[in-house]
C-alpha cells in the first residue's frame, strides 16, 4: 500500500509540473504576436510561444481564467477585417481539458466562441458547445447533445469552424465530423474577427488558416500576405 501511495503521489506531482502557471486576467489585448502569416492581438505576448521547427506551432504558456464576469479572456485575435462569413481551419491539441475558437469578435465584451472539450455537454453543460458573450457572462446557445470534441490530449485534431453560410449560423467540424453540440444561431452579432485560445487552460495550434467574406461586400477573402504586416 505504501508503494502504491508513493507512486500515486509521484504521478500527481508529474501532472502538476505539466500544468501551465495561472496569471490574473488582463483587461485589454495590447500586445501582438505573429504566427501562420497573420498578426494576432493578445493580452500578454510572453504568454505565447511560436515554435518554427517543422510545422509552425503556436503554444499557450499561461492560463488566465476570468471569473468576474465568467467568460474567456486568454485568446489571440487575428488582425484582419471583420468577417460576416468566415471559415477557420486549424490542427489543435489540448494541453488541459479544452480550448476555444472565437468568432464574431467585436470587443472583449461582445463575441461568440466554440468550446471544444474532453467533456460531453450532457455531463458538463458549460463545456463543449457554442457560447455567446454580450456584455456579461457567457451563455450557452447550442444543444447539449453530442460527443466530446477532444477526447484525447495526445492527439492533434483537425478542426474547421464555418460561420455565416446562413445568417448567424455557425457549425464546427472535428476531424470532418459534425456534432450537434457545436451548431448554433446568433443574430445579435452579425460580423467580427476570429481568434484562438482557451478559457481556463492552455492549448497548441498549428496550420491555422482563415478565409471568408469581410463585412464590406466588395472586400476580398483574408490571406496571410494581405493581413500579416502593415504596409510600409
Amino acid at each position: 500500500m505504501k508503494h502504491v501511495l508513493i507512486a500515486l503521489l509521484a504521478a500527481y506531482a508529474l501532472g502538476a509540473q505539466t500544468q501551465a502557471p495561472i496569471g490574473p486576467p488582463v483587461a485589454e489585448w495590447k500586445d501582438t504576436i505573429e504566427a501562420f502569416g497573420y498578426r494576432w492581438a493578445v493580452p500578454v505576448a510572453a504568454d505565447w510561444k511560436v515554435e518554427a521547427e517543422g510545422p509552425q506551432v503556436l503554444k499557450m504558456l499561461m492560463r488566465r481564467p476570468q471569473e468576474q464576469p465568467r467568460r474567456p479572456s486568454q485568446f489571440a485575435i487575428a488582425q484582419t477585417p471583420d468577417f460576416e462569413q468566415v471559415t477557420v481551419e486549424a490542427e489543435v491539441k489540448r494541453v488541459g481539458g479544452s480550448l476555444i475558437i472565437v468568432y464574431a469578435f467585436r470587443d472583449k465584451s461582445h463575441f461568440n466562441y466554440a468550446h471544444l472539450s474532453v467533456d460531453e455537454a450532457t455531463k458538463q453543460p458549460v463545456h463543449n458547445g457554442i457560447f455567446h458573450v454580450f456584455g456579461g457572462e457567457r451563455v450557452r446557445i447550442s444543444s447539449t447533445e453530442g460527443p466530446a470534441s477532444l477526447p484525447s490530449d495526445k492527439e492533434w485534431y483537425k478542426v474547421r469552424l464555418e460561420y455565416g453560410r446562413k445568417p448567424g449560423y455557425v457549425e464546427v467540424f472535428v476531424n470532418d465530423r459534425p456534432n450537434p453540440s457545436l451548431q448554433a444561431y446568433d443574430l445579435s452579432i452579425r460580423s467580427g474577427k476570429v481568434g484562438i485560445g482557451s478559457f481556463f487552460e492552455t492549448a497548441w495550434f498549428r496550420n491555422v488558416k482563415i478565409t471568408g467574406r469581410t463585412a464590406s461586400a466588395s472586400a476580398k477573402p483574408a490571406s496571410p500576405e494581405s493581413h500579416s504586416r502593415p504596409r510600409r
